[in-house]
């Protein structure tokens, strides 16, 4: 009989573990941490605001068409519906369900965010190791955390990693690829199939 695999990585699990490694439930923590409070990553996007704001970012010379008074993506990104707040209420509506959390849309934009999060972390320890879909939340969440640093101008570009197809034809992946196509043999591969994928140094060993 097979060993179990965790979720989000299909690392082995130890026995003392469900479902979920250590090391995925702790990169979930981290990210939900991450976005809340007055320096979190929500709080930065203001600063991000305005064309030219980003730490690092290119000044903004001047030029005959008055630019954009802000940067849309960045002001999606603050909305109550947008790609951050949005899918971490709905993950709080989610939980609900099973009496896990409670969906709080009083107060301020970032005081609803601090909720959603505080909720979220909360009961973090459950969902790893029994909500059904928990792999789905800890891809979101990732996704939702590098939309942020890309915003604010402080993602770094990713890092590619070369990984084996199955007709052996070597692939290079990076975690913000939504998926990949082998030119060789045409497999397609998923964005959690990609990852799944076995390095390609592991396989010249």
């Amino acid at each position: 009989m097979d060993s179990a695999v965790c979720a989000v990585c299909s690392t082995g699990l130890y026995d003392t573990e469900q479902q979920t490694c250590r090391p995925c439930t702790e990169r979930v923590a981290a990210n939900l941490t991450a976005l809340a409070g007055p320096e979190g990553l929500y709080a930065r996007l203001s600063a991000s605001l305005h064309p030219g704001s980003r730490t690092g970012g290119p000044a903004v010379s001047g030029s005959r068409t008055a630019p954009l008074p802000v940067r849309l993506e960045v002001l999606n990104a603050m909305t109550e519906r947008g790609p951050v707040l949005g899918p971490l209420e709905g993950w709080v509506r989610d939980w609900e369900q099973y009496g896990r959390a409670t969906v709080d849309e009083a107060g301020t934009l970032q005081q609803r965010l601090d909720h959603a999060v505080g909720t979220l972390r909360f009961n973090l320890a459950w969902a790893a190791g029994q909500h059904p879909a928990f792999a789905d939340f800890a891809d979101e969440l990732w996704t939702i955390t590098r939309r942020c640093r890309t915003a604010a101008g402080e993602e770094k570009p990713p890092v590619k990693v070369p990984v084996a197809c199955r007709c052996g034809q070597i692939l290079r992946i990076s975690l913000d690829m939504d998926g990949i196509e082998c030119r060789h043999c045409r497999a397609e591969y998923g964005h959690a199939e990609m990852l799944k994928l076995t390095p390609a140094r592991r396989v010249a060993a």
